[in-house]
C-alpha cells in the first residue's frame, strides 16, 4: 500500500493524543523519494525532538520493505529526509512518559527521536519496527554470507 497519507491519517485517528500537523505535506516528501520497488508497510507521525514541549517539528516515519524513512516538509521551502537502511540500524528505545511517549531509533550515525506520540501507540510502533528490523537484518546477513562464500 503506497498511499502514505491515508496510513498516517488512520494512525492519527486511532491515536488522537499524538501531536502531528500537516500530514499531507510531509507524506508527499516521502512519496517523492520512494523507489519503484519499495512498498510502505507501516507509518506513524510525531515530533522529531527530545523535548515533549516542542510541538512544531512534525515528522512522518515510514517503514518500507527496504528502509525506514523519516521526513518533514519545511513550512516555506525545502524538506528534511533521513533514510535508515538495515545495516545502519543499531537499537530501538521506547519511552513512556506522563502524557506522551517517545521512539528513539539508534543508528550508527545518530539517534532519531520521535516524541509526542500517544502512549497507546507505543506497543504497535515497537512491534512494527522490531518485526521489520528482524526480517531485514536476516536478509542483509544472508546477502553478506553469500558474498563471503
Amino acid at each position: 500500500m503506497n498511499n502514505l497519507y491515508e496510513l498516517v491519517k488512520k494512525f492519527k485517528e486511532k491515536y488522537p493524543m499524538t501531536v502531528a500537523w500537516r500530514l499531507k505535506a510531509h507524506s508527499k516528501v516521502i512519496m517523492s523519494h520512494l523507489n519503484p520497488d519499495e512498498d510502505i508497510m507501516y507509518a506513524f507521525a510525531g515530533q522529531k525532538s527530545e523535548l515533549s514541549t516542542d510541538v512544531f517539528h512534525t515528522y512522518i516515519v515510514a517503514i518500507t520493505n527496504k528502509r525506514i524513512i523519516v521526513a518533514q516538509k519545511r513550512l516555506f521551502f525545502g524538506y528534511f529526509l533521513i533514510s535508515i537502511t538495515p545495516d545502519l540500524f543499531n537499537d530501538l528505545t521506547i519511552e513512556s512518559e506522563i502524557f506522551w511517549g517517545k521512539v528513539i531509533i539508534d543508528t550508527l550515525r545518530e539517534n532519531v527521536t520521535v516524541s509526542n506520540i500517544d502512549k497507546k501507540a507505543l506497543p504497535e510502533i515497537e512491534t512494527a519496527i522490531s518485526s521489520y528490523i528482524d526480517v531485514a537484518k536476516q536478509k542483509y546477513q544472508a546477502v553478506d554470507l553469500k558474498d563471503t562464500e
